[in-house]
């Protein structure tokens, strides 16, 4: 009906031209609004086959749907996990006279001679150009974890216990929150319902954290408790309580230098996105880093430096490999995706993983306080990641709709500058 109108019906080029026009107009509708599968009916399958294949493309597209919403969880379980079992093998390796100046240079060295393959060659295409201000926030990283943070909790970790330091760390998340909302990392309505919950989750975490350490309480006997291994972790206990303050104050100095290196870190990836190639030039400067402090500290005890085929060098190598690599890489790709205060909100998990693993494999007694203050420090962590959450779904919804917008202008935008390029092919045509 249009070609008639066109041809038959229209006897001036202008009305021709506007017809013409007009077409061009509603076929460029069409073709952006209105997207047709193309089929070949030769290969057309049969209705069982496309139910077998709508099954299947289903089937696949939950699962991976619930391994994208639950790899962040997945991660952090993982990786506090990892600190738990750390924490008790150095304990261990401490007891035992591990200078906590080498441990941190060794530590750091392994990890990144272990990653260092794997960043070179699987990065090799995605790694940006190195710049000076992302070398000085290297240089910084280093400092912050690998040299004063770690130097900071081992020294308290021998004058206190694993559990125990482990439980101060649970002010990370609190120190964290704060920082990233001075540095306007993490969105913090105080009207709003989500931010008031992950307000009040911190505190409640921090608050168990507290009770797991100050009250004490009747101890809980379980079947596989050994009396001669309570009685020998009871005098360890008694002649460590002599400088608990001291521990606990250099743990507490570490965990700020934690969360200034988990801030310094979310910036970082913003420049230099190659978690790999950043973990291991984190760990590379850091070992370099320590080896000047260590050099300082303990020159005249060049007997630190020995390494022999023990629980030390095991320390070493296990807490190198999964707590300085793995972790850093592990913390680095869950925050891109949910923020530094997601991956600190499970520093409270480690202590309750901890509390298990050193009742069930050492022997260790667990009294009613640490029991309560684990359940506490669930519960805030549980609140703390409902307002992340909704947060989150928030800030995807908004996303969502800028990027729809966006969408909406570009295909507007194409279609003015198509019709004016056609109308000026036109005018011309006609002038011609």
């Amino acid at each position: 009906m249009l070609l008639y109108t066109f041809f038959v019906e229209t006897k001036s080029n202008k009305t021709k031209s506007q017809c013409l026009t007009y077409m061009f107009v509603f076929m460029v509708k069409v073709a952006f609004l209105v997207d047709l599968p193309v089929y070949k009916y030769h290969n057309k399958p049969s209705g069982f086959e496309t139910k077998q294949n709508l099954k299947s493309i289903m089937s696949k597209e939950w699962f991976r749907r619930a391994y994208v919403c639950t790899r962040p969880f997945m991660f952090m379980i993982l990786l506090q996990t990892l600190y738990a079992v750390n924490g008790l093998v150095v304990k261990s390796a401490l007891n035992k006279g591990l200078n906590h100046y080498t441990f941190a240079v060794y530590r750091n060295a392994f990890a990144a001679l272990f990653f260092g393959p794997f960043a070179f060659f699987l990065e090799k295409n995605i790694r940006p150009k190195m710049t000076i201000s992302v070398f000085l926030k290297i240089m910084l990283l280093g400092l912050l974890e690998p040299v004063i943070d770690q130097n900071l909790f081992f020294a308290g970790m021998k004058f206190t216990t694993a559990t125990f330091a482990t439980a101060m760390c649970n002010i990370l998340p609190a120190i964290t929150f704060v920082m990233a909302w001075l540095f306007g990392l993490e969105m913090v309505r105080i009207k709003s319902l989500h931010s008031q919950g992950k307000i009040i989750g911190t505190l409640v975490t921090v608050g168990g954290a507290m009770i797991m350490t100050l009250i004490r309480g009747p101890s809980l006997q379980f079947p596989w408790t050994n009396h001669h291994t309570l009685h020998h972790q009871n005098s360890i206990n008694i002649v460590s309580s002599q400088d608990q303050i001291k521990g606990s104050l250099m743990i507490t100095a570490g965990c700020f230098c934690w969360a200034s290196f988990v801030i310094v870190q979310a910036i970082t990836l913003k420049s230099y996105p190659a978690e790999l190639s950043l973990t291991t030039l984190v760990c590379m400067i850091g070992s370099l880093e320590g080896s000047v402090l260590t050099l300082v500290a303990e020159r005249a005890n060049a007997s630190i430096w020995a390494i022999n085929w023990d629980i030390k060098l095991f320390a070493a190598i296990y807490s190198g490999i999964m707590c300085s690599g793995c972790a850093y890489y592990i913390s680095g790709v869950v925050m891109q995706e949910r923020g530094p205060v997601f991956v600190t909100a499970f520093n409270p998990l480690g202590m309750v993983i901890i509390a298990i693993l050193g009742s069930s494999i050492l022997a260790e007694k667990l009294n009613l306080g640490s029991v309560l203050g684990a359940v506490v420090i669930v519960v805030g962590l549980y609140v703390v990641l409902w307002g992340k959450s909704k947060d989150q779904n928030q800030q995807d919804q908004e996303l969502s709709i800028n990027q729809q917008h966006c969408d909406g202008m570009k295909t507007l935008v194409l279609k003015h500058n198509l019709v004016e390029s056609y109308e000026k092919t036109s005018d011309n045509h006609n002038y011609v």
